[in-house]
């Protein structure tokens, strides 16, 4: 297989699906990042997914799976589309897998009302990069692959609430009531191995643990954690990648295939979460 995109996901994926016998090649963006991960039972492959591929090795052509877990950092609409949408095209026709996988957001979901989303759910976005992301996933879907839509994903080493309450930055928007959605890092990457399985149907699937909460809750779960108070109360911030949006997504799709989740909440998580 291949995964496109070692990153914060994609380097605990291949090290998942390595141990359990597949043959990997990750492929990452930076001869540092490729560096760092050399030790590692896969092999690993510097390369633009948006250039030429002609070099990669023939025999990692036409793969059980290629996952794309590459992400645009925080890059804005031109780096989504060539990340994502030009991206994944670009592996597609280059690699030819039999199954594709698509991680995208469920940031594409816009809806502001708290309302329960599931895959049946209207996914009309707001923000332009929301949209890109949709024009991947009809890439991904058209050759009859799986779009995972994760949730806000954190595990150790990255949580931005756990990061924001410590440095001070944290706030309470407009009381802290909207419903925010995660996923740990590693019961992401157990999602993508349920996804490879080839018995799974091609569709799209929410990835995120069963717990939705709102800001309120996984603010007061860290502070207790912490023993202090609460952040103060301030307005939205207007510039979140993700968008501001309020919805519980539901993961009950991928539950049905028999995936569960080894932190069922953010409040599950937290005592493996480092404090600096």
């Amino acid at each position: 297989m291949v995964i496109a995109g070692c990153g914060f996901l994609g380097e605990a994926a291949a090290v998942l699906f390595s141990g359990l016998g597949w043959n990997v090649l990750g492929i990452c963006a930076t001869r540092e990042t490729a560096a760092r991960l050399a030790d590692h039972p896969f092999e690993i492959c510097a390369v633009d997914i948006t250039g030429d591929l002609t070099g990669i090795p023939p025999h990692w052509k036409q793969p059980e799976v290629l996952i794309h877990c590459a992400s645009s950092g925080r890059g804005g609409a031109d780096s989504y589309r060539a990340i994502y949408r030009d991206g994944l095209e670009n592996l597609i026709a280059s690699f030819q897998p039999r199954r594709i996988i698509f991680t995208g957001s469920t940031s594409v979901y816009g809806q502001d009302d708290g309302s329960l989303i599931t895959e049946v759910s209207p996914a009309v976005p707001e923000t332009e990069t929301g949209k890109i992301l949709l024009e991947a996933e009809s890439l991904a879907l058209e050759a009859g692959g799986i779009v995972a839509r994760l949730a806000g994903i954190y595990g150790p080493g990255r949580s931005v609430y756990l990061s924001k309450f410590l440095d001070g930055t944290a706030v309470l928007e407009s009381g802290g009531a909207r419903w925010v959605n995660m996923i740990h890092r590693d019961d992401g990457a157990r999602a993508l191995l349920m996804l490879a399985d080839p018995t799974v149907i091609p569709g799209i699937y929410n990835v995120c643990d069963d717990t939705p909460a709102t800001q309120r809750d996984v603010y007061s779960w860290i502070a207790s954690a912490l023993n202090r108070p609460l952040p103060p109360e301030g307005p939205p911030d207007p510039h979140r990648k993700r968008g501001l949006t309020n919805k519980r997504v539901s993961n009950g799709k991928l539950r049905a295939i028999g995936w569960r989740p080894e932190f069922p909440s953010y409040a599950d998580a937290l005592p493996g979460l480092p404090a600096r």
